[in-house]
């Protein structure tokens, strides 16, 4: 991704960045002020927003971007703007579907109206609902959607150029040409305003966005899938009850007169299952990050189910799940420290090291070396250099300290006792 203003977009006067949080960053998200003016259900027609003269290294910025199907992604009231589309493939019954953000242009072709195909075109004429409810619960308004319907407009004029009051003779025209990438020129970017009551209420403004554009769940693949594991399960469930029927059927009839013989088959696996395995160590340390790694999934998932990693609050999850990692840096110890001493091992503070660095040091290193090459691109996706030391302080700072106290304790349990010769 890239900063809105990568692009030479109509800026206004000040650019704000707002604070984001540690989700946001990571993810790559750069929220800033745009130079559009929306007034509370007063509609706008055709209103200029500025005039730019591009040159050819940024028209084939804006050439490029869109032959790469980049998208423009607002924020409006918290609510992502949304592009909608209507699915008339079934002719019974037509259903709308929602993409997040609008596209930047479009690629012409044959089917389009004056579009040449090769020949990329700039969406720099937008239509801006916005829905609204009213209740009498509360005084004023609230906004509850966000569409965006982008259009490619070839603005003409006639006469000088007056800024914000320059009448544009191609807003009325339907069969107004699109405005190509081709060569460096003027172009005009324009706005329409529409307002729309809705009776969708503030708490069920989300709804739109979570919901799925296809409404047919799809039950053929989900059976088919469920049979699959059936069939399998119930295969292994055979072969093996087979094959302890055998050998119970070889135990039960030895004579009890007779002599014990050895024991031969599948009992043979208590013998050998509990023994030590040749990198003790490693193991310990797998199944401690292991258990970090569950714990801090299951935790997400149950904060998610129960409501409070809402999707309003953007980079919310992000933020959870990192903290929840760091966190269950105690149970990562626990575990790691306990199976280590259960498997005879003596080098408790190599243990509790590698739990607290393998894996993370590992993620960090890989992150580290490709964040080079996205700052190398100049896009947003760049975790800046604060952050990346913001990531170490909770890692040495709060995650490593959690790892020693869990294998403090992991370390006082008494092991296990294990059947092994």
């Amino acid at each position: 991704p890239y900063e809105y203003y990568a692009l030479p977009f109509c800026q206004p006067e000040e650019v704000v960045y707002v604070a984001e949080n540690l989700g946001e960053l990571l993810r790559g998200d750069r929220i800033m002020n745009s130079h559009y003016e929306l007034k509370m259900q007063i509609p706008e027609e055709c209103k200029i927003l500025c005039r730019k003269e591009l040159t050819a290294a940024e028209v084939g910025e804006f050439s490029t971007r869109i032959e790469e199907d980049y998208r423009v992604h607002w924020v409006m009231d918290n609510l992502p703007s949304a592009t909608k589309y209507v699915d008339e493939t079934n002719p019974d019954k037509h259903v709308t579907i929602y993409d997040l953000g609008f596209p930047l242009g479009f690629r012409g072709a044959d089917d389009i109206p004056g579009t040449k195909p090769g020949i990329n075109y700039l969406n720099n004429h937008l239509l801006l609902t916005v829905k609204y409810h009213t209740d009498e619960s509360f005084e004023g308004s609230r906004i509850v959607g966000f569409e965006v319907e982008p259009s490619s407009i070839k603005h003409a004029y006639s006469g000088e150029w007056k800024g914000a009051k320059t009448a544009l003779s191609t807003c009325a025209a339907s069969s107004a040409p699109p405005l190509p990438m081709q060569a460096a020129g003027e172009v005009i970017f324009t706005y329409d305003v529409k307002w729309e009551h809705s009776d969708i209420k503030w708490a069920s403004r989300w709804d739109t966005y979570l919901l799925m554009g296809d409404e047919q769940i799809h039950w053929f693949s989900i059976i088919n899938s469920l049979m699959i594991v059936l069939f399998l399960s119930g295969m292994v469930a055979m072969i093996m009850m087979r094959t302890l029927h055998r050998d119970f059927n070889r135990y039960n009839a030895i004579d009890a007169s007779e002599e014990v013989e050895e024991e031969t088959g599948w009992k043979l696996v208590h013998g050998d299952v509990f023994r030590p395995p040749k990198m003790p160590m490693m193991l310990s340390v797998l199944v401690g990050t292991g258990v970090q790694t569950f714990a801090m999934s299951v935790i997400t998932m149950v904060f998610a189910v129960l409501g409070f990693l809402s999707p309003a609050n953007r980079g919310g999850l992000m933020t959870a799940m990192l903290l929840l990692f760091v966190f269950m840096g105690v149970p990562a110890g626990y575990a790691s420290s306990f199976l280590h001493k259960s498997l005879k091992g003596v080098e408790w503070k190599k243990n509790i090291i590698l739990t607290s660095c393998l894996f993370p040091g590992i993620v960090f290193t890989i992150f580290f070396v490709l964040n080079f090459f996205v700052w190398g691109e100049k896009s947003s996706g760049a975790v800046p250099f604060g952050t990346l030391c913001a990531l170490l302080v909770l890692w040495f700072g709060i995650s490593m300290p959690l790892v020693f106290l869990g294998a403090y304790f992991g370390y006082r349990r008494k092991p296990l006792d294990l059947p092994v010769r």
